[in-house]
């Protein structure tokens, strides 16, 4: 649930913020020839929403900017270009002769509260489709989607190529990978339909997308700068009240078209890294055969394991349950397609590639990823005595000897009676009688009654 300043059912309570979102949205609408909500013609309105008056006369500048825009309508932002960029080249392997693009013609979420905006129709206070339902309430606005999965199991899946796959995740096949990127790139007209103009009879029906700058590593003053990653989020025009959520947690890095913030010329406090995750439901509803999996009899152990081959043709992916699947690789990009619009999933995949970024960039960790190495340490004082080390801590004793018979093979021996680990020089082997003064500096023990002695280096 989260605050809203709109109001609830009565025209006297609206924001006048909420209107200037309206009018800016319609705006955006009519450059992109969409229709725009209208209320001016109900006459039971005695304040409309909607502002026709400002479109008309913005008419001319509107046809003008859409002629312009035509003649570049395929050219993508430069964050998208990364990501359109990433997929040519891990799929070039293939030889396709079409390779999935990037929808290019989005609404872009640019400012805090459009999507909110969008989420609902503004004289209405409930909106219904086959994956969620929102309300507006006295508190702001509630979205409860169709899942809400408790569970994670067989929803990870990975593809091939990029990466190793852990063998608790679900390897998929590239080609397979591909089919995904064309269906989620292209939903049904009524799976764009945005819930903002879903009760008049012209219908706007579009994606809707969002440009995330999240923090990888947080400002340290005086030490270093605060970094971020990209994040582009693509959802149906259905499923804007998902942009909604996500803005909420993570902020809205404006208009990725706008060079005032693309990443690639911001390199002091960007990590390098890109991230795209596409909602598609849709997904779930495509059959193993279509995706191009192999029939159970060509496949291998693992894609048996992981069921990803067929006996029926007419069996779903995933048993037509909810999943996502991610593409990543070590240069850095990373794209996620989501099969469901469980709110939980989107936030949680963010952070995972916040995860990503991290590793990529090293000397940072995200929150939530997983934990941290540990290893216990000792403080042995400024002095060490071998005999008194085995005799008071260890309780047994060990011989130098006995070392050598069981680990020899993996130490260079020294004739001063001490050895040197073959593949870490770092690491040395030294007899059991051996005294250590951290002051001095120096490392004894005696060999045939002789002292012998090397330099403790910090």
């Amino acid at each position: 649930m989260k605050k809203d300043n709109s109001v609830q059912t009565g025209e006297t309570d609206t924001t006048q913020s909420t209107r200037d979102l309206i009018r800016y949205i319609n705006l955006k609408l009519a450059t992109m020839g969409q229709p725009v909500f209208d209320d001016f013609t109900d006459q039971q309105r005695e304040v409309p929403l909607s502002d026709p008056t400002f479109l008309e006369l913005t008419e001319n500048l509107i046809s003008n900017y859409r002629i312009r825009t035509r003649l570049i309508d395929n050219i993508l932002s430069p964050a998208d270009q990364r990501i359109q960029d990433f997929i040519h080249d891990y799929i070039k392997d293939l030889k396709l002769t079409e390779i999935p693009h990037l929808p290019h013609n989005t609404f872009i979420s640019d400012k805090p509260g459009v999507a909110r905006v969008l989420s609902l129709p503004p004289h209405h206070n409930h909106y219904q489709n086959d994956y969620i339902q929102s309300y507006r309430i006295k508190q702001g606005v509630l979205h409860n989607p169709k899942n809400d999965r408790r569970t994670t199991k067989g929803s990870f899946h990975i593809v091939e190529g990029g990466l190793p796959v852990p063998v608790d995740k679900i390897e998929v096949p590239k080609q397979a990978w591909v089919k995904f990127l064309q269906s989620a790139f292209n939903p049904s007209p009524e799976l764009n339909q945005l819930p903002f103009t879903s009760f008049q009879d012209k219908k706007a029906s579009v994606f809707v997308s969002l440009l995330l700058r999240p923090i990888v590593r947080p400002e340290v003053k005086g030490v270093m700068k605060r970094k971020t990653m990209e994040v582009r989020f693509f959802a149906p025009g259905s499923l804007v009240s998902n942009i909604d959520f996500v803005e909420s947690i993570f902020g809205n890095a404006g208009n990725p078209a706008n060079p005032e913030y693309d990443a690639a010329l911001d390199p002091q406090y960007w990590t390098g890294h890109t991230g795209c995750i596409v909602l598609a439901p849709q997904l779930t509803q495509l059959t193993k055969k279509e995706l191009g999996l192999p029939h159970y009899d060509k496949a291998t152990d693992r894609q048996r394991k992981d069921e990803v081959c067929w006996k029926s043709e007419d069996e779903l992916y995933n048993d037509g349950n909810p999943f996502k699947i991610t593409c990543r690789d070590e240069r850095g990009v990373v794209i996620t397609l989501i099969a469901d619009n469980y709110f939980g999933y989107s936030k949680k995949e963010i952070k995972t590639q916040i995860s990503y970024s991290a590793n990529l960039h090293g000397l940072v960790e995200e929150e939530h990823s997983g934990g941290a190495i540990a290893f216990a340490r000792k403080n042995i004082g400024a002095s060490f005595n071998g005999p008194l080390f085995m005799k008071n801590r260890l309780k047994k004793a060990y011989s130098f000897n006995d070392v050598v018979q069981k680990f020899g093979e993996i130490m260079n021996l020294q004739p001063e009676g001490y050895g040197i680990d073959k593949k870490f020089d770092k690491i040395i082997y030294i007899p059991e009688d051996t005294e250590i003064d951290l002051y001095k500096g120096s490392v004894q023990w005696m060999l045939n009654g002789e002292k012998q002695s090397i330099i403790l280096r910090p």
